[in-house]
């Protein structure tokens, strides 16, 4: 009987899978910076030229880029789904937030009910983190920076739910994300009672996640943005009256 010979797989063949996966799984960010090539080297227990082959080879498939003099870079753009001109449609109109407010139930509940499933220890650390810096922003009456914290909030619950696929789309949608969380703040902000209860049901969603409630921490996120997307339907209804009653009053103001 023949016997195929078992080759040993390059150095740097290895080191490229490494990286490609640490880019998969959402460890290596977008727009991060890689340690130098002889920090690399160390780390991976190799040579340096081992690690500049590999480096190459993710430069060729786009998923990394070299600034000169200024180290290493995974593409910045590498999970954007959008091109600008389609995020700022999609942002410009106000059905399409709607659509997005709809889109969030899917992609918040199943991450939800993931992190309560998967989550470690260390995911409900920084998923607590993300909370008490939202309610830092509301406390200082930051809309802009409050959206902010609310979508870190939710890439921290994706990446709680260890699922490397969600958390690459919710990580694509995250600026479509943020400007969907801020059009909603403006309006939600003018109900202090709203914003309030919004945010006892975000603190409820994150307890059934360190609960390892799965299906309760489902729910939660589901009534959380329905409540908001009730609320916003009544604010809206309430702002169009109110436009339609100024018109009557400047109408009846004109001269004869």
């Amino acid at each position: 009987m023949a016997y195929q010979r078992i080759r040993q797989p390059k150095l740097a063949d290895v080191i490229e899978q490494e990286l490609e996966r640490l880019i998969v799984e959402g460890i290596l960010a977008p727009g991060q910076q890689l340690p130098p090539e002889r920090e690399l080297a160390r780390q991976f227990d190799v040579s340096r030229p081992s690690v500049r082959e590999a480096i190459q080879r993710l430069e060729a498939k786009r998923l990394l880029t070299r600034r000169q003099g200024g180290g290493t870079f995974v593409t910045a753009n590498i999970g954007t789904s959008f091109s600008d001109p389609l995020l700022d449609l999609l942002s410009s109109h106000s059905e399409t937030q709607l659509d997005l407010l709809e889109a969030r139930h899917a992609l918040e509940g199943i991450s939800a009910y993931f992190a309560a499933l998967r989550g470690t220890e260390e995911d409900f650390v920084r998923i607590q983190a993300c909370l008490e810096k939202i309610s830092e922003k509301q406390a200082a009456k930051n809309i802009a920076e409050e959206s902010s914290s609310v979508v870190e909030f939710l890439i921290a619950l994706t990446e709680a739910a260890h699922n490397v696929v969600l958390l690459h789309i919710v990580r694509s949608l995250a600026p479509l994300l943020e400007q969907n969380v801020l059009q909603n703040f403006k309006l939600l902000h003018r109900r202090p009672e709203v914003v309030e209860k919004v945010s006892k049901h975000r603190a409820s969603i994150v307890d059934a996640i360190v609960s390892g409630e799965p299906e309760k921490a489902r729910e939660m996120s589901h009534s959380h943005l329905a409540y908001i997307e009730e609320t916003l339907l009544d604010l809206t209804r309430e702002q169009t009256r109110r436009e339609r009653s100024l018109r009557r009053i400047q109408q009846g103001n004109k001269p004869d």
